[in-house]
């Protein structure tokens, strides 16, 4: 059996080029590892959903191909949001699920998130998938497993609908970029009680209008004209596979994702005080104090949506996020991201305004820089982070606390500065905030410096 690209292993998923490092063989081969994986853990059934890229059916049929080969059933819910697949190993008692998705990649990719009885594959995890294939040990099953459709997308419509409710009516812009939450999100909010301006609705793997991914300004272009040029008050924007979640109030301000973490965290402590919140190391200063001051306990932690997951099952959080727009909702929920179950919380929370805007425009804000990204040769991002973490009191004097559990993340006074190594591309990222236009300059200057320190060969440009 031909191995797969080992690079197509990553720290939270499996993900490469289709037809190139992301074969159906590879997937097959990968369907079988997992199977032979499942198997070892005393899974039996596996539910397989895929999101709208065109190479969606060819890789999932391979998928369910290997895990047969194993001697996994397979239960097909089809073309769904990946937070449908979670849904569906509650839903349909699997504990196990797979989503084939490229999520917020260009559209010549594909890959696989995996759950197996519960535990998000990542890590290690996911390069001991690798390692069986490699050392082929692998289970051919003497019984095949069988493959049938299923259906959740009812139950989980019935599900939301059931929990969260509307204060009032509300109008709404709702931009899926052609990603797969095109077909259930306007049904969603309809149904909860909204009028609904659909943009980019269609399922179309070929994204013709703008790339799903709401975490970029540029994509919320058209998402701030509807507003501005319609009576809808509130826009929302989702991602190519439907897990996270894009804001935009009507006057064109986007609502980042650690400012939304504010409104859902001090909805969530009105019920349960003292609850744990955790969020990652990208997101501002303002959250924990947010927290704090609704009596909640702030915990940062690791960027990255497996990582996040294992923590908030870990501690027993009620509510997680990362800058990235990855919310997970312990409370009410299930503990997975899921962009649409959090934009109807959202919905639930600001309905109760006579104007939605009003809470999202009072949530403190600061000045900040977006996420930028230093392009570097494969292995040399952590490696460089391995040396600003081990010279970090030596590179960053100004600051007053450094905090290395992802990258290195400087307090200072009036700000903070952060280096990290992405854990899907060979960049670093930085990202920066402060109190002042000045301080923001200083900040950065102090962490070019360390930089070009640690590397003198790195041209740092932001």
């Amino acid at each position: 059996m031909d191995t797969p690209a080992p690079e197509i292993f990553k720290a939270y998923d499996i993900r490469g080029i289709v037809g190139k490092t992301l074969t159906p063989q590879a997937v097959r081969a990968i369907g079988q590892a997992l199977g032979s994986e499942a198997a070892a853990r005393g899974q039996t059934t596996i539910a397989v959903g895929r999101d709208g890229r065109l190479s969606g059916p060819e890789l999932s049929a391979a998928l369910a191909q290997g895990l047969n080969t194993a001697g996994i059933n397979v239960l097909n819910i089809g073309c769904v949001p990946t937070p449908l697949s979670y849904f569906a190993a509650y839903q349909l008692g699997t504990h196990s699920a797979v989503s084939v998705t490229g999520s917020h990649n260009p559209p010549d990719y594909n890959g696989l998130k995996m759950v197996l009885g519960g535990d998000t594959l990542y890590g290690k995890q996911i390069q001991a998938l690798r390692s069986r294939i490699e050392r082929g040990d692998m289970i051919t099953a003497a019984i095949k497993g069988t493959t049938r459709p299923a259906d959740v997308r009812s139950a989980y419509l019935d599900r939301i609908l059931g929990d969260v409710k509307l204060a009032r009516p509300m109008k709404i812009v709702v931009d899926c970029g052609n990603g797969v939450a095109g077909e259930l999100a306007p049904q969603l909010f309809r149904r909860m009680g909204c009028e609904v301006l659909p943009l980019f609705c269609e399922v179309d793997g070929n994204f013709p209008n703008h790339h799903p991914d709401p975490s970029k300004p540029e994509n919320l272009r058209d998402v701030i004209r509807a507003l501005k040029e319609t009576d809808a008050e509130l826009g929302l924007a989702f991602d190519g596979d439907g897990d996270r979640l894009g804001v935009v109030t009507k006057d064109g301000e986007i609502i980042y994702p650690d400012r939304q973490l504010m409104l859902f965290a001090a909805d969530i402590l009105t019920r349960n005080p003292g609850a744990q919140i955790i969020y990652d190391v990208k997101c501002t200063r303002n959250l924990a104090t947010s927290i704090r001051y609704q009596g909640g306990v702030p915990l940062m932690w690791n960027t990255g949506h497996a990582f996040i997951k294992s923590k908030l099952k870990e501690t027993g959080a009620l509510l997680a996020g990362e800058m990235s727009g990855h919310m997970f909702f312990k409370e009410r929920w299930y503990g997975f991201d899921d962009g649409l179950y959090a934009a109807a919380r959202l919905l639930e929370i600001v309905s109760r305004w006579t104007d939605a805007n009003w809470p999202l425009k009072h949530l403190p804000n600061a000045l900040s820089t977006p996420e930028l990204n230093l392009k570097m040769r494969e292995g040399e991002p952590h490696a460089l982070i391995e040396q600003l973490q081990k010279r970090s009191t030596e590179l960053f004097p100004g600051a007053v606390e450094l905090n290395c559990i992802d990258g290195v993340r400087a307090e200072y006074a009036d700000g903070f500065g952060l280096v990290r190594a992405s854990n899907t591309t060979p960049v670093v990222v930085l990202r920066f905030e402060a109190d002042t236009a000045e301080a923001l300059t200083r900040i950065k200057s102090e962490f070019k410096r360390a930089l070009q320190t640690a590397n003198p060969n790195l041209a740092v440009e932001y």
